[in-house]
């Protein structure tokens, strides 16, 4: 069989949605390496023509899918689905079945995993829930057998009675058991990563899930998957899934072989304990790779803020929220104001530069003063780098449900927004008006200020990073 995994180009809107994080627009470009993984499982049979074709990425337009899909015969196209792309995706599906009436369209991610009936258009189309690898796996090999398809766990389809959902599957519990990411389907793809200002640049992760409850939280877009359908049938967050350190070790030495110079690990949180975080910080450092990870900051040690500093991370983002306790504990966010400066003073003390994520707008406490206030300690701290967004109740949170109960959903329920630009929420003490502004002028404030660009210039080495990081800066300010 033919198997075509296809990013369309935007065909709804200005911006292509970031398929990775999965809750914003297109900053700078990332390989998906959760897509990558299910492409490197259907590989493993050796019984499939294989590609991978990105719109986005060759900046193509709907003349250029169209004409790509009249002369295309894949027998399969499957698609990497996230909230912010189902519009456009939508619009992509039904033009291939247009142009290819006799194909398949199988859908992945956490947009199909929730919204589940809207994404299932046609009986040619079928919905993977959850964690994708084995059910497409299976899937297609089933499919390719001329097996009974509609029998396959995990998966969601529609007939002439409606829509049909399969039991679920069950989580994949030895994560060292998938390949690694397929990533020679990137050969001619550059990437770049402004945080890290090296290249060629790539994506990975060690673990899957967060154990902790943060009332607004959206995991990486695999892990929001894997929640949503673990929820929907346990009740409950899933059990975190981790990969062995020799497993990571084997993909950093692959990754060298292949020439990457930079990795930017989308782990929900990369630090779990100093035993396995030292270990992959000496993992790092033997390889010479420069990184960068998410983490809590209560899991900052000093043994491991300077383990990260010898190893060649080149940022931590830290997500903060909120410099209000009232806040932080309202959110569930486990942590409080004296553990940030804390874990920000020993990143800097070794060298590691830090990046805070604030999240305005993530609790009904918040006002245009603790706006402003988190924002004079966002700048106190003198970090290398803030990251402002706007919170979004998204469904199958815990802060969705209390927004919808409160009315405080100025749509009355949840549409996709941009984090980065927009709010559909009207809060007892800050109007979506107040966010949006108070987002605008807090990213002119700090991205234009002599501190931070006098900081930034110093570490470029050459035009080339430069006029990307100029480029993703224009695009996270102005669109």
């Amino acid at each position: 069989m033919h198997l075509t995994f296809v990013t369309p180009p935007v065909l709804v809107g200005k911006r292509p949605a970031e398929r990775t994080a999965g809750c914003t627009h297109v900053v700078y470009l990332a390989p998906n390496t959760y897509e990558l993984m299910v492409v490197a499982m259907v590989e493993q049979s050796g019984q499939h023509r294989v590609e991978c074709k990105d719109f986005v990425y060759d900046r193509g337009k709907r003349s250029d899918f169209e004409r790509w899909l009249q002369s295309d015969d894949s027998d399969i196209y499957l698609m990497w689905t996230v909230n912010l792309s189902i519009d456009n995706d939508l619009e992509a599906i039904a033009l291939m079945l247009k142009h290819r009436p006799q194909c398949h369209i199988v859908l992945m991610g956490p947009g199909p995993t929730h919204f589940t009936e809207r994404c299932l258009p046609d009986e040619r189309v079928i919905v993977v829930r959850g964690e994708p690898e084995q059910t497409v796996a299976d899937l297609i090999a089933t499919m390719s057998d001329g097996g009974d398809w509609t029998k396959v766990q995990g998966i969601s389809w529609r007939n002439h009675n409606g829509v049909v959902n399969n039991p679920s599957r069950a989580l994949i519990t030895d994560l060292d058991t998938l390949p690694l990411p397929a990533r020679h389907h990137l050969e001619g793809r550059k990437y770049y990563n402004p945080k890290l200002k090296c290249e060629p640049y790539t994506t990975a992760v060690t673990s899957r899930n967060c154990p902790f409850h943060c009332i607004y939280c959206v995991p990486s877009s695999l892990t929001f998957a894997r929640e949503i359908e673990h929820r929907r049938v346990h009740g409950c967050k899933p059990p975190i899934g981790m990969r062995s350190v020799a497993s990571v070790d084997r993909e950093m030495e692959q990754l060298c072989r292949m020439g990457y110079k930079a990795v930017g690990f989308m782990d929900d949180n990369f630090i779990w304990n100093e035993e396995r975080t030292l270990q992959l910080c000496e993992v790092m450092r033997r390889h010479g790779l420069v990184w960068g990870c998410q983490a809590r900051v209560d899991a900052i040690t000093e043994p491991i803020a300077e383990a990260l500093g010898k190893s060649g991370c080149r940022y931590v983002d830290l997500g903060v929220e909120s410099f209000d306790d009232k806040i932080l504990a309202y959110i569930k966010k486990g942590i409080t104001r004296d553990q940030i400066y804390h874990a920000v003073g020993l990143l800097k003390q070794y060298g590691v530069p830090v990046k805070l994520n604030i999240l305005i707008g993530c609790s009904p406490l918040e006002t245009p003063d603790t706006v402003r206030q988190t924002l004079r300690e966002a700048q106190r701290l003198d970090v290398d780098q803030v990251m402002f967004n706007i919170v979004s109740p998204f469904p199958g949170t815990e802060y969705y449900q209390l927004c919808r109960d409160n009315g405080w959903i100025s749509t009355g329920d949840y549409v996709p927004s941009d984090v980065q630009r927009q709010s559909i929420l009207n809060l007892p003490h800050l109007t979506a008006r107040q966010m949006e502004r108070a987002l605008f002028w807090n990213n002119i404030r700090y991205f234009l200020s002599w501190r931070f660009a006098s900081r930034q210039l110093r570490q470029f080495t050459n035009w080339h990073q430069f006029s990307h990081a100029c480029r993703a800066l224009r695009i996270k300010l102005f669109g």
